[in-house]
């Protein structure tokens, strides 16, 4: 019995797969044109052969067609660099750089595939780039009006990836490498004032932009990026940036639509909508951030067909956005005067030492008309190590699901219960009303810390409000109080005498 074991075991064949296989499984794959599943294997694939030129290449194709362009060109460059000799990897590098509008280096790549391989599969595609990159100039300028060096622009490129990742010490290390190479190159200079601004050095930021105006007067995104800079910071200059901006006429898209997202963010929509329209009209196929500052602009602008349209494609490529219309705005918070509008007074709780005024901020951020703009600010909402509790109040501020089988999200989810009964009192938050919330918020954050469990959601908005009340008028009955939010005084006093315990004044 143990040599018939003994030679069932030895019979066993191990199978180690390698890229190749993986590779034959992704174009059985795309042969399906099931492109996230051949993403995974040629990902795999370019794992374990990371030396085969043909599986990377392949890989760029797919990158591709899944319109991850960036990546894709790092994919076909490393290609290249395994193969120099391989004329397709020319050809779809040439086609990667056209996609991304670099047209010069798109012009380049198809050149030399069509000289080494003049009868290639590809040659016909090539010369149609090679074309459409020659037919107007500006289209060999980047996004700076700078000429392209393919080099200096695919580093940038990188560092903005950074910059998107939260990784700002290697992105402003590799953009100060390419001042430092190249004290012209404008547009790494601009991402670069950005980065300081994001870590919170907006003093050197604006010493780069400045710099920038003086050896480049007129530089649009450094005086774009400027009018931002003042805007968050509340600056007088910023009245006379933005004159500036209105007499300036680009010609370029990339300007035009530069210009318009920064007139839509600081809240000139008028402005706005005119260069975002005007692009729209000549055919620009813009990315989600351009449709979602083109709806902004329109429905503030009371051209509320186009405001539709473009929030419809903007959903289409990004359905997270449902619910963030600007127009909901208007539909559900309609007290423009309510304290949840009052930019100043929100940006201040949400920057507040205390953590209870924190949490009350971001309360009140989610009922706001400034929320995508706090949302999108570098430095706002950037706490280092925020709390549990402070984690879970911006998700629900933001709209984020939570867990009822989860004993902390149970909790908390009954004191937002809470919270929300108090706040439909009034459907909004006046400065006389705050202090119920700002004592609501200071007891929840003690209580939360000690696992209470907020079993009674309108008992405890009662019984804040009659804690509060009661303070400045001795005729607030809890009898009264009891009978407003439909429960018995017994109940009332219970919670009354269970808040008073996360008093601060109360605790060992």
């Amino acid at each position: 019995m143990e040599n018939k074991k003994k030679n069932n075991h030895e019979n066993v064949l191990s199978f180690i797969p390698t890229g190749e296989y993986y590779y034959k499984k992704a174009l059985k794959e795309l042969q399906r044109d099931n492109y996230p599943k051949a993403h995974k294997y040629l990902q795999r694939a370019t794992e374990l052969s990371p030396e085969d030129p043909l599986i990377m290449m392949q890989f760029g194709i797919v990158l591709m067609e899944m319109q991850e362009f960036e990546q894709a060109m790092d994919v076909l460059r490393t290609a290249q660099e395994l193969d120099p000799e391989e004329t397709d990897i020319l050809f779809f590098l040439s086609e990667v750089h056209a996609h991304m509008g670099l047209f010069l280096d798109a012009r380049k790549y198809a050149k030399r595939y069509v000289e080494a391989d003049v009868n290639g599969k590809y040659a016909e595609e090539a010369m149609e780039i090679i074309d459409f990159a020659e037919q107007e100039d500006w289209q060999l300028l980047d996004d700076e009006g700078e000429a392209q060096d393919s080099e200096y622009f695919y580093l940038q490129e990188k560092a903005r990836r950074l910059m998107e990742q939260g990784n700002f010490t290697d992105a402003i290390s590799m953009l100060e490498d390419l001042v430092a190479d190249k004290p012209d190159f404008w547009g790494a200079h601009n991402n670069l004032a950005l980065a300081y601004f994001y870590i919170g050095e907006t003093e050197m930021a604006k010493a780069l932009l400045h710099d920038v105006l003086r050896r480049n007067t007129g530089n649009l995104h450094a005086l774009c990026n400027l009018a931002v800079f003042h805007y968050y910071e509340k600056n007088d200059e910023l009245d006379d940036i933005l004159e500036l901006l209105k007499k300036i006429q680009p010609y370029v898209f990339e300007h035009r639509y530069k210009l318009g997202a920064t007139f839509a963010l600081v809240g000139k929509y008028k402005e706005a909508y005119r260069w975002l329209r005007s692009l729209q009209k000549r055919g620009f196929d813009g990315d989600p951030a351009f449709y979602f500052w083109l709806s902004h602009a329109a429905y503030h602008s009371n051209h509320e067909d186009v405001a539709r349209q473009a929030w419809k494609q903007l959903t289409a490529m990004d359905p997270g956005k449902e619910g963030y219309e600007p127009w909901q705005e208007n539909m559900t918070m309609p007290h423009s005067d309510a304290l949840e509008h009052d930019r100043d007074y929100l940006v201040e709780k949400l920057d507040h030492s205390h953590r209870s005024e924190r949490l009350y901020g971001m309360f009140l951020l989610g009922k706001s008309s400034h929320k995508q703009e706090i949302i999108a600010h570098p430095k706002w909402l950037k706490s280092e190590q925020p709390t549990i509790i402070e984690t879970f109040m911006l998700g629900y501020a933001l709209g984020h699901p939570f867990k009822e089988t989860v004993p902390e999200e149970r909790a908390f989810l009954r004191a937002m219960t809470a919270t929300e009964i108090l706040y439909e009192k009034e459907g909004m938050v006046t400065q006389q009303g705050s202090y119920a919330f700002q004592m609501w918020f200071m007891l929840v954050d003690n209580a939360f810390q000690r696992n209470y469990p907020f079993k009674n959601p309108k008992a405890l908005a009662a019984s804040v409000d009659y804690m509060v009340k009661s303070s400045r008028d001795q005729s607030i009955t809890k009898k009264a109080t009891a009978e407003n939010y439909g429960i018995s005084t017994a109940t009332l006093t219970k919670y009354i005498n269970e808040m008073i315990e996360f008093l601060p004044l109360f605790e060992s």
